[in-house]
């Protein structure tokens, strides 16, 4: 069993100062108190702690194990106390954030570095993966907040929606797009729905859910049997397979700017406009943020109205 830790508190200040009544003084009690503890702490260990000495206090073998026990925690509390009560004035301590992987892997770096420059007591974590990860995350407190991709989203369920709270923080136009070779190949300015659903495609998932999003949002109707010639997880993946002439692969334009200007990627449009994919801001609703939650979500959104954002950490095509 544990001892009373008020004795301990008491015990950890006769030692230190080896007299009950400095530690009354700095304990703010009697030192009639100080002793009594110190008996009852005794009486509770079986075991003598001091051995009096002409109104001395020696410690015992005992006493001087139990200080070796109790000084780390004692001072490891005071320093932790310390911490908790400076994260409520400065931003400190660890923030961990879900992101889609491209954009996490792009941008999360260069703002906790620009963040880190003023705020330098405060750690990132940072967990990359589709909206299916990182809305559990969420949910179960493992990160404090995440940004998912709401294009990706659609048609996929995450549990209740109405348990968290979402802000649109960065908008992307989303493309179905392909190697001017293919294009040529295959497309033949052919933009149709029966021609476009018979290629070759590039896709994320196994569900070909961003590409089944893409001929719902032109055409209002699911492809069925899409020929997927490749699988992958990754965003820069899609774009390498389709320089290579693989097939077609829904893309972020932006990304890949430079490619499209050059004619080496031809984006393939329809009647409607662009998809545009939202980037948002999800919370739990109920969840009350930290000073230093607080703090770097502001950061994240006056970064995220500069308008080279795209350029500065996407454009690499």
């Amino acid at each position: 069993m544990l001892p009373d830790l008020n004795r301990i508190k008491v015990f950890y200040f006769i030692f230190a100062f080896k007299s009950a009544g400095l530690a009354a003084r700095e304990l703010n009690i009697t030192p009639s108190a100080v002793s009594q503890a110190l008996t009852k702490l005794e009486a509770e260990l079986k075991v003598l702690l001091f051995t009096r000495l002409h109104k001395k206090l020696v410690p015992t073998s005992a006493g001087e194990a139990l200080f070796q026990i109790v000084s780390p925690f004692i001072r490891d509390l005071e320093a932790g106390i310390g911490k908790i009560l400076q994260a409520k004035q400065v931003p400190t301590g660890m923030l961990s954030i879900g992101s889609p992987i491209e954009f996490g892997k792009s941008y999360f770096p260069g703002i906790f570095a620009s963040f880190r420059q003023i705020y330098p007591d405060v750690v990132f974590t940072l967990n990359l993966g589709d909206p299916s990860k990182i809305f559990p995350m969420i949910n179960s407190g493992e990160v404090d907040f995440g940004l998912v991709d709401a294009f990706l989203t659609r048609d996929q369920m995450h549990g209740d929606f109405g348990i968290y709270s979402s802000e649109p923080l960065i908008e992307e136009e989303v493309i179905l797009a392909c190697s001017k070779k293919y294009y040529d190949r295959e497309i033949h300015g052919d933009h149709s729905f029966e021609n476009l659903a018979a290629k070759e495609f590039i896709s994320y998932q196994k569900s070909s859910l961003t590409l089944r999003n893409w001929f719902k949002y032109h055409f209002n109707r699911f492809p069925i049997g899409l020929n997927r010639v490749m699988t992958v997880d990754s965003h820069q993946a899609v774009i390498n397979g389709i320089k290579n002439h693989i097939g077609m692969g829904v893309i972020a334009s932006h990304i890949v700017g430079n490619a499209i200007e050059k004619g080496e990627i031809i984006p393939v449009p329809t009647t409607k406009k662009d998809v545009i994919n939202k980037i948002s801001l999800v919370q739990l609703q109920d969840k009350v943020p930290s000073l230093t939650e607080k703090t770097f979500i502001r950061f994240l959104r006056e970064d995220a109205k500069d308008s080279d954002w795209s350029v500065k950490f996407f454009d690499q095509s």
